[in-house]
């Protein structure tokens, strides 16, 4: 389904009157309106291809219907989503499920749509039907020299792919670990990884990077490979200039400080990007913003505050990527709503004041620098979000348009109702 730019027009000349009245006061009274507005336009969120398709646990999955049922469709979901907020201008493919039959033409359809190829990301932590041997036991640790060299050759291969689509960077999560004590060797286990690694390391273009996620548990409960944020900036340290830490929230135990890990990594150089989702207990890959909107808050008033310290593009120089799956949301409703949170805490950070925030710290005056976070965070910067998507072409308010458009019908129209997306 394509969005024509008239049902944008003529939805947002429906609500302008009430839009411009509730920008009002930042225009006339807020002399940082304009930049933070800019800023919002330049600022992408990559789409996950594996996001457009319903979720699950182990214990069931809840088709929506609709669904993309192959890599043009993901990348014509993508291009909808594009169109209603100007603000998800990229696609991250999963491999194998990505893989392109004629990448030249995956190319030109994603530039019909304005979308470019964000980070492509491997998969060995799942055996696929015509596998040779099993990762079970792990991949890049795996005691098999034959094993890690399966693992090896899958991630040059997913390079090979993003190299033909224009991408520039390989995100590698493993799963590797061990489930019980005495399964594992952890001096083996870390150095068999770091010497795979390498070998990826090697096969990369000069342009790109090498990101390196970890997870504190799942689907290995004692130990995991690349468990926190340490063992990855180990590996990324080791690596080289090429390799950078990868942050999904929702890999770390519970009540860990992402946003002093996100200032730590920021500060070495050493950080490459995100996962943004939400979680109560653990890996829950729920809606951004939807249970600490505002720990995310706190996240990017580091990340703005670190990025303008080294003199970082805020929309270029780190990767910004969603990976979110669930089971009871349409998906597409569900991305709307992670894109909009990330950028009200994005926004919200632009507008802290740093000197006195920083007063305040040197003063040592806890309660003035909370105050001064707070009331960022209370400012209501919708009117600005909202500005930014309209002056990009996008809609207002993306996700009631979505609604008033009946999009979900449209698509179980064109596809079906039991259409099942590829991937997880």
């Amino acid at each position: 389904m394509k969005l024509e730019p008239d049902y944008i027009a003529d939805y947002n000349q429906s609500q302008l009157e009430g839009h411009q009245r509730k920008l009002s006061y930042w225009t006339q009274e807020v002399a940082t309106a304009e930049p933070i507005i800019q800023k919002l336009i330049d600022f992408q969120i990559a789409i996950p291809s594996w996001a457009l398709g319903t979720g699950g646990t182990r214990f069931g999955r809840f088709p929506s219907g609709g669904e993309p049922r192959s890599l043009e469709e993901k990348i014509e979901d993508v291009g909808l989503l594009h169109a209603l907020n100007r603000t998800s201008g990229a696609i991250s493919l999963h491999i194998p499920w990505d893989i392109p039959t004629d990448a030249d033409a995956i190319k030109q359809l994603a530039a019909q749509y304005g979308l470019r190829f964000d980070a492509m990301n491997s998969n060995t932590f799942q055996d696929q039907p015509d596998q040779a041997l099993s990762y079970k036991f792990g991949s890049l640790q795996h005691s098999d020299p034959a094993v890690r060299r399966q693992a090896i050759e899958h991630n040059i291969e997913v390079i090979k792919h993003g190299v033909a689509l224009g991408s520039d960077a390989l995100t590698v999560w493993l799963s590797d670990g061990s489930c019980f004590p005495g399964q594992l060797n952890f001096r083996k286990a870390f150095d068999r990884t770091l010497s795979s690694l390498e070998e990826i390391y090697a096969a990369l273009p000069d342009n790109w990077k090498l990101f390196v996620e970890y997870k504190a548990f799942e689907p290995n409960f004692y130990s995991m490979t690349v468990g926190d944020w340490g063992s990855s900036f180990l590996y990324a340290n080791k690596l080289g200039p090429k390799a950078y830490t990868l942050v999904d929230l929702g890999h770390h135990l519970p009540n860990a400080n992402i946003e002093q890990i996100v200032a730590i990594l920021l500060h070495q150089g050493k950080l490459g990007g995100f996962h943004f989702n939400d979680s109560k207990y653990g890996d829950d890959d729920l809606t951004a913003g939807s249970i600490k909107p505002y720990q995310l808050f706190l996240i990017f008033t580091e990340l703005v505050d670190g990025m303008d310290a080294r003199g970082m593009n805020h929309a270029k120089d780190l990767g910004w990527m969603i990976d979110a799956s669930h089971n009871v949301k349409d998906p597409l409703e569900d991305l709307l709503q992670s894109v909009e949170a990330i950028q009200l805490a994005y926004a919200q950070a632009l507008l802290v004041d740093r000197a006195a925030l920083e007063n305040a710290r040197e003063a040592n005056d806890p309660v003035r620098a909370q105050e001064i976070l707070q009331d960022a965070f209370r400012t209501d910067v919708r009117p600005l979000v909202a500005e930014a998507q309209r002056r990009a072409g996008g809609a207002l308010n993306p996700l009631a348009l979505y609604r008033q458009l009946n999009v979900r019908q449209q698509l179980i129209g064109e596809r079906g109702a039991k259409t099942v997306a590829t991937g997880l």
